[in-house]
């Protein structure tokens, strides 16, 4: 009867803000679990979950040695846990980071947009025709200036002429990594930091490491060339998609920026632009 009582006066007892609270701690749970799932720190959190199951049960069992051990690991482990997974909890802390506060890479005319990117994809497009292995980075909401200073300046308009150009064989700046911004190719040479991942394909090379990784610790968008077979791929948030033509590139691009842009829209920006594609048709 006690327990009865007990959850009838909690019953009672919940406010408006009470299920507010409820609410909003449930959301960061379930964002903190979005931002870690199929990473490494999943694992670690599932290690976690299961010391904190088998603790009670072994000091309620008197496995005095066993709680022991448990207790000391999550104390030690959370420690060791924040140096060994310090690129999952950075790329957490600028997802937030992006999520609060207003952007200023990303292209809001669509004019502009539609035409850096054909230019980007036509460029692509001459270098898998021709073999020429490219990594090509789209900056969004994170900037990227510690990767545009590791390489050369450019400063110049996005065409697919220059891209072309760029990672032409035997070149200065052919191996490295070339970061548009805006409407502008920022920097060409630029080193990237290389994926730890250990699922990725074998056959695959730095190139590809390199776009996994930047797109694990950024939302840049990265397109992949393969010097090998010419294969078009592309990187977003840590994962890899292969095998696009030319069509399917220009397409997923323009689908991802106006999907990115448009969270910026408030509700009333929102329902005006949803009113006037819907006219248009």
């Amino acid at each position: 009867m006690n327990t009865i009582e007990i959850i009838l006066n909690t019953v009672k007892n919940i406010t408006v803000w009470s299920v507010l609270d409820i609410l909003v701690v449930s959301f960061i749970f379930y964002k903190g679990y979005m931002l870690i799932k199929e990473t490494r720190a999943e694992q670690l959190l599932k290690g976690i979950l299961l010391i904190l199951v088998i603790m009670p049960i072994s000091n309620l069992l008197h496995l005095t040695m066993l709680y022991w051990i448990l207790n000391n690991t999550l104390t030690i482990g959370i420690l060791a846990a924040i140096i060994i997974f310090q690129p999952e909890i950075r790329r957490a802390l600028e997802h937030i980071g992006r999520s609060a506060f207003t952007d200023k890479h990303i292209i809001e005319d669509e004019e502009i947009r539609e035409k850096v990117i054909t230019e980007i994809v036509n460029g692509v497009e001459s270098l898998s025709k021709s073999r020429t292995g490219a990594l090509i980075i789209i900056e969004q909401q994170t900037g990227l200036g510690e990767i545009v200073a590791t390489g050369t300046k450019i400063d110049a308009v996005v065409s697919a002429a220059l891209i072309d150009n760029i990672f032409v064989v035997n070149t200065p700046l052919h191996d490295g990594a070339t970061v548009i911004r805006n409407d502008r190719i920022e920097a060409s040479g630029c080193f990237l930091p290389l994926t730890n991942r250990d699922d990725l394909n074998k056959q695959l090379g730095t190139r590809h490491r390199a776009a996994v990784g930047i797109s694990e610790t950024s939302d840049a968008l990265t397109i992949v060339v393969s010097e090998e077979t010419g294969t078009i791929s592309l990187a977003v948030n840590g994962r890899l998609t292969r095998n696009y033509d030319k069509d399917k590139l220009k397409d997923i691009l323009i689908r991802i920026m106006q999907h990115r842009n448009s969270k910026k829209l408030t509700l009333k920006e929102k329902v005006i632009a949803w009113s006037g594609r819907k006219k248009t048709k």
